[in-house]
């Protein structure tokens, strides 16, 4: 009996995972279903079945409101996972980068303290922000990841931001096709945490 207990464990651990984001993980413009992180939860529904996915995105939301929702967020559902996924809507509306990095940098302690492991996705801005923002803004998150030692997802649109074909009339929001490769951005670094 003892000789199928490690085998049990490996296949029976469920993985609680919070995506705390913007209206890039919170479905703006599609159908119901076909966001990553919708595709996300079927895609662990096979590979991880005892695993469970909470997307707690909302369209706008910024760093400030993410820092000020997640402790309860937190506190409630005890992820073992925290995905955090914002600060674009903080540069299209100006605020400050020290500002951004001290709400980013809140978020990932509340997590931590909470024994949730964090990954953090990467967002690039627009060049017409100019290019000493748009490099300040986007080094920021490979900053706080090796400084917070946490995992990164370098950019959530690798492949997809240089392509007008993948992006809604507004293009700012990904259309349906998308999604699929944002997820496979972000599925490399989930996949090592689902077996630790």
């Amino acid at each position: 009996m003892s000789s199928l207990m490690p085998f049990a464990y490996a296949h029976s651990a469920s993985k609680s995972i919070l995506v705390l984001g913007d209206s890039l993980s919170a479905e703006y413009g599609l159908v119901r279903g076909q966001g990553w992180v919708s595709l996300m939860e079927k895609k662990l529904a096979d590979s991880n079945p005892n695993s469970t996915v909470i997307n707690a995105s909302i369209s706008g939301e910024t760093t400030s409101g993410g820092k000020t929702r997640l402790p309860a967020l937190v506190n409630k559902l005890k992820p073992d996972i925290v995905i955090i996924e914002l600060g674009g809507n903080d540069a299209l509306r100006g605020l400050a980068l020290a500002a951004s990095e001290e709400n980013f940098r809140a978020m990932i302690t509340t997590a931590k303290k909470a024994n949730a492991e964090v990954i953090l996705v990467g967002m690039r801005v627009p060049p017409n922000y100019g290019k000493e923002y748009t490099q300040s803004f986007f080094s920021l998150y490979a900053k706080l990841a090796k400084e917070q030692k946490i995992h990164l997802v370098p950019f959530l649109l690798e492949g997809i931001a240089e392509r007008d074909d993948l992006f809604q009339a507004d293009r700012i929001h990904p259309i349906a096709n998308a999604h699929p490769l944002i997820l496979n951005n972000v599925w490399p670094q989930l996949m090592p945490l689902l077996t630790k």
